[in-house]
């Protein structure tokens, strides 16, 4: 089940897309988080299930998005090797 923060968290990436500067004093003045916390927080939130059911488009945005930043690495160190 999912804790009020955790609503808060989806509901705030939900508004707030991509990475800019006034997202992140938004992060600490709305959340009271720092944006290095309330990302691994959110990286966390979206591997479960109850934040799919919870808002299935911005959960699954947010999982094809982490997935193709890990395969552009994937890719980016065997082609160093």
């Amino acid at each position: 089940m999912l804790s009020d923060l955790d609503r808060s968290l989806l509901d705030f990436e939900a508004r707030w897309p991509g990475h800019t500067s006034a997202k992140e004093e938004a992060v600490r003045a709305e959340l009271e988080l720092a944006p290095a916390r309330y990302y691994q927080l959110l990286g966390r939130l979206i591997e479960r299930e109850d934040a799919l059911v919870y808002d299935p488009l911005l959960t699954g945005r947010l999982r094809r998005s982490r997935d193709e930043r890990r395969r552009e690495r994937d890719r980016r160190m065997s082609a160093a090797s």
